[in-house]
C-alpha cells in the first residue's frame, strides 16, 4: 500500500513491541516524529503533511489550524486514552477518524500505580529505602507510617480508572470510600456499597485522596488553596490523570504547612519537568514520569489496539473506539 504513517513524540509505541512498528511497515511507510509538545497549527500540519495515518500521543496539538492546513488524513489513532490535545469537531469536518485505547486495557496498570503511589507514601518505601542506601539503618524508626485498613479514601473520578481504585481499596484494604463524580447518578457509585459525597464533604474527611479524573474547562486546578485548606491536617494525595487537576503553587504551600503528609504524583502540569522543579525537594513527595500505564501487559495492548485500528481503516471498515462516531453519518 502507498500509505505513509507518523508516529509523534510516543515514547513507547513499538520500542518495547517492535513487531507493532513491523506490522505497520507490512502496511506502509513507518516515520518517527519528536516535536515540541506545544506544537500545533499550520506548522504540525506541514511537517506532517503526506502522512495519511497519524499515530499520536498526549502531546502535539491537533488542534482547528492543524485540520485546517493538512492534507487528506484518514485517521488519529491516540496510543492512549485521553484526547485533550486533539480537535475533535476539527477532525469530523476534514474527515479524519480519530480513535483511542479502549479504557479496559489501561485499567488495571493505571489503578495498580495508583494504589502503589498511596502505600508508598503512607509507608514511607522510597525515604526509608534511601537511608538503607547512606547507611542509616538505625533511623528506622524515623519511618513510622500508617495502614490503609479503615482510613477514608477519597476517589475524585470514578469511571474506568478510578472505579479499579475504589474496588482494590475497599476490598483488598478494608478502607472506606467516599466518592466524588458529578458525572455520575448516585446509583452508579452506591451499588458498589461506596458513599456519594460533594467535593467539599470529601475534602473534609478523607484521609486520603486519588484523583482519577479527566480534565474539562471546568476543572482546572480541582485542588486549589480553597481545596486544600479544607483538607484534614495530615492528608495523602495521589494523583495519576493529569497535572493540571493540581495547582502545583497550593500543593506545595500545603506541604510546608503540614496539611499534606504525603504526595504521590505521576502526572505533573507542565510535562517533563526538569531537575529544579520545587516538588522535587521534598522527601515527602514522589514524582515519577508519567508511568501509569507503562506495563508489559498494557503497553502491549495498546499497541495492539492502534494496529488494529490502521488495518481496519486501510481496509475499509470502522475501527473500536472511535471518538468521533458522526463522521460515518457523512
Amino acid at each position: 500500500m502507498n500509505v505513509k504513517i507518523a508516529v509523534v513524540n510516543s515514547s513507547s509505541f513499538g520500542k518495547i513491541f517492535p513487531e507493532h512498528v513491523a506490522e505497520l511497515q507490512n502496511m506502509g511507510q513507518v516515520d518517527r516524529f519528536e516535536v515540541p509538545k506545544d506544537l500545533g497549527g499550520k506548522k504540525l500540519a506541514e511537517k506532517l503533511m503526506g502522512y495519511s495515518i497519524i499515530i499520536a500521543s498526549v502531546t502535539a496539538l491537533y488542534n482547528k489550524e492543524f485540520f485546517e492546513y493538512k492534507d487528506k488524513t484518514l485517521l488519529i489513532a491516540r496510543h492512549g486514552i485521553g484526547y485533550n490535545n486533539i480537535d475533535i469537531e476539527a477532525a469530523t469536518e476534514k474527515g479524519t477518524i480519530v480513535t483511542k485505547v479502549s479504557a479496559p486495557v489501561e485499567q488495571e496498570s493505571v489503578a495498580e500505580n495508583a494504589v502503589a503511589l498511596l502505600m508508598n507514601i503512607m509507608r514511607l518505601v522510597q525515604p526509608a529505602s534511601l537511608k538503607v542506601r547512606q547507611g542509616k539503618w538505625s533511623e528506622r524508626a524515623s519511618f513510622i507510617g500508617n495502614e490503609l485498613k479503615n482510613k477514608t479514601i477519597g476517589i475524585i473520578g470514578f469511571g474506568n480508572i478510578g472505579s479499579r481504585v475504589g474496588h482494590i481499596l475497599k476490598n483488598g484494604f478494608d478502607a472506606d470510600i467516599m466518592v466524588y463524580d458529578p458525572y455520575l447518578c448516585e446509583n452508579d457509585i452506591t451499588q458498589y456499597g461506596l458513599k456519594v459525597a460533594s467535593l467539599e464533604e470529601l475534602l473534609k474527611k478523607a484521609d486520603a485522596i486519588s484523583i482519577n479524573a479527566c480534565v474539562t474547562e471546568d476543572n482546572y486546578h480541582l485542588l486549589d488553596k480553597k481545596e486544600f485548606s479544607m483538607m484534614k491536617k495530615g492528608i495523602y494525595i495521589v494523583n495519576t490523570a493529569r497535572g493540571q487537576l493540581i495547582n502545583e503553587a497550593a500543593l506545595i504551600e500545603a506541604l510546608n504547612n503540614k496539611i499534606v503528609a504525603g504526595a504521590g504524583l505521576d502526572v505533573m502540569e507542565n510535562e517533563p519537568i526538569d531537575a529544579e522543579h520545587p516538588l522535587l525537594g521534598y522527601d515527602n513527595v514522589i514524582i515519577t514520569p508519567h508511568t501509569s500505564a507503562y506495563t508489559y501487559e498494557c503497553l502491549n495492548g495498546m499497541g495492539i489496539k492502534v494496529v488494529t485500528d490502521v488495518k481496519r481503516v486501510l481496509s475499509g471498515r470502522m475501527p473500536d473506539e472511535v471518538i468521533n462516531k458522526k463522521i460515518f453519518d457523512k
